[in-house]
């Protein structure tokens, strides 16, 4: 049976035009669902929304939990409506760049504000559906709120540099230090339940708009993470609690010296003794947000490349497998509508594909690679198939317009013009590749909202490899306008993704 051919945006809620230094789950989310609606789009892709901490350089690939939402993300404008800070509090933001998010100050500014928040809640006293959050969530809730208490009040010092009884989570250390921060746990706990409350109203209002809302799963959690300390038999680590050996991938089109991501490996043996069961609790959280979820570095799940703790550049790693049968069959027993897609690109083999076909996971087809060998190439639109979804790029990728400035090399760039039959030029290629998309057989098209608004490569969310820098790119008020929605409602009824 045939699936309705659909189309859709890549746009990160941190993105989001904000008056408050980064994009929310607010009044601009709630208007870019208005204008996804008007443009004819009924897919929504954000990247992961999962805590994230600026030691990583704010990646949300490197989240500090694998459950916790991002309290950035909290929408000021709503805590307000809610009556849990007051107009003044608004009144008294800084002001912020529009075009950027400055992490550091945003986080000064949310915190001062979530603080005021708690107190207000404390006094108000009304907690029945705190307490039932708290009770639905316990398993992963407790252990993370009180991690962060105590990274907060070591000024955010890694768990891997704590003192000995709580780094080992010794029983005595723990419960003298959950007595002496009780009401900073819960302050933590309060943030989650206003970080799901918000989260579970705008997946409302999407649902209700017809539109499809897709999250990211990282197929890795960072070293400094809630989950790595709670469970740390799950990790390859030593007696010390240190990494045996981490994560990256080899050589490709991102990096010449591959990406040493620094993640610590998972204990697949411990995993799998567990029937995945963290993995599985993980997914089901995830899908009380998201109608799909995207599994980042699918091959990770099935075959992974493992490093030295120390090494310093990706290169000298070999690959290892994970029980993935086991897994899969897990996956299928928990999730039997398997609501998922897989980022499937980078070093591939014919099982790794097998596998994904198998089971009927949507993959990924980005044109930016397309046409090195059109003729042979999975990613050209004649090659492509239709359980599928293609973009023109992805976050890790620059701009349309930027790859074709800077990253496209000349024997691509006369195979495109080739391929289409006439010249490509910089103010066609844009348009170029978004049709190319939509009109793929694909049966989901998305398309960076960049690359709707033709910007170039100092747009772009993400350069792999790269430490700082990244995350920042917001869309400027006004910028997601009728003329553009106009214009992909046409694009979109044209190719039968209406």
């Amino acid at each position: 049976m045939s699936r309705p051919r659909r189309s859709g945006i890549l746009l990160p809620l941190f993105a989001l035009p904000s008056c408050y230094g980064i994009g929310d789950m607010g009044l601009e989310a709630l208007k870019f669902a208005d204008f996804l609606v008007d443009a004819a789009q009924t897919v929504w892709q954000v990247l992961p929304l999962t805590a994230i901490d600026g030691g990583c350089g704010n990646s949300p690939y490197s989240p500090t939990s694998a459950f916790a939402g991002n309290p950035l993300l909290i929408s000021p404008e709503l805590l307000a409506d809610s009556g849990l800070i007051g107009e003044a509090d608004l009144a008294d933001a800084p002001a912020f760049d529009d075009a950027r998010v400055d992490y550091d100050r945003v986080r000064a500014f949310k915190d001062a504000l979530l603080r005021r928040a708690w107190t207000n809640f404390k006094r108000a006293g009304a907690r029945s559906e705190y307490e039932r959050f708290f009770a639905d969530n316990r398993h992963w809730l407790e252990g993370y709120s009180f991690f962060a208490a105590i990274k907060g009040c070591r000024g955010g010092q890694p768990w891997y540099e704590w003192p000995e009884g709580l780094k080992f989570r010794h029983h005595e250390a723990l419960h003298r230090t959950w007595m002496e921060m009780s009401d900073e746990i819960e302050f933590h706990r309060f943030v989650q339940f206003l970080f799901s409350s918000q989260m579970g109203a705008l997946r409302s209002r999407l649902s209700d708009l017809g539109i499809c809302l897709v999250g990211d799963v990282p197929v890795y959690v960072t070293r400094d993470c809630a989950d790595i300390w709670l469970h740390p038999h799950l990790f390859e680590l030593d007696e010390k609690l240190a990494p045996v050996s981490v994560a990256g991938v080899p050589p490709d089109y991102f990096s010449p010296t591959g990406q040493l991501w620094g993640n610590p490996l998972y204990n697949w043996d411990a995993m799998l003794a567990e029937d995945f069961r963290w993995w599985m609790e993980r997914l089901r959280h995830l899908l009380t947000f998201f109608d799909r979820v995207r599994i980042d570095h699918f091959r990770g799940l099935v075959g992974y490349w493992s490093l030295p703790a120390d090494a310093r550049t990706a290169e000298a790693g070999r690959w290892r497998s994970a029980p993935h049968e086991r897994f899969f069959e897990a996956l299928c027993r928990n999730f039997p509508t398997l609501p998922f897609w897989a980022e499937n690109l980078g070093i591939l083999t014919p099982e790794i594909e097998t596998l994904r076909r198998n089971l009927g996971l949507p993959g990924m087809l980005v044109l930016h690679f397309a046409f090195g060998d059109p003729a042979r190439n999975p990613y050209a639109p004649h090659n492509h198939t239709p359980v599928n979804v293609v973009y023109t790029g992805t976050h890790d990728n620059n701009t349309s317009l930027g790859w074709f400035e800077e990253d496209a090399s000349p024997e691509e760039l006369a195979n495109l013009s080739r391929y289409l039959g006439h010249e490509v030029n910089r103010s066609t290629v844009v348009g170029e590749m978004v049709r190319m998309a939509m009109s793929s057989v694909a049966e989901t098209a998305v398309v960076p909202m960049q690359d709707h608004l033709e910007l170039g490569s100092s747009y772009r969310t993400n350069i792999p490899a790269t430490p700082s820098g990244n995350w920042t790119w917001r869309m400027m008020p006004g910028q997601a306008d009728k003329r553009l929605a106009s214009h992909l409602r046409e694009l979109t009824e044209l190719y039968g993704r209406a």
